[in-house]
């Protein structure tokens, strides 16, 4: 039988692994849109739609990129935690 100890286990796994995959598109959202941030400081411009653009083209870019790695790590955990089924039940 499956025990706290082991449901803690992995959900532990469980949210590194969230953490794990989705701080490239995080980090890239967070450094573009510091970006714009200063340009805006330096122009003066303040139209605050000018910030979704570009974020959203850079997240959808590094998507593009990091896809296939994002998705072998979810990949790689589901595996794990399937092929441990047999343990987890007693």
């Amino acid at each position: 039988m499956i025990t706290q100890g082991q449901i803690l286990d992995i959900a532990r796994d469980a949210i590194y692994n969230i953490i794990i995959t989705a701080a490239p598109l995080l980090l890239i959202s967070l450094i573009v849109g510091l970006i714009v941030s200063i340009f805006q400081t330096v122009t003066s411009i303040q139209e605050q739609t000018l910030t979704f653009v570009p974020k959203i083209l850079a997240v959808f870019l590094a998507m593009i990129l990091l896809g296939s790695w994002m998705l072998n790590n979810m990949a790689d955990f589901m595996t794990r935690l399937w092929s441990d089924f047999s343990f987890y039940l007693g």
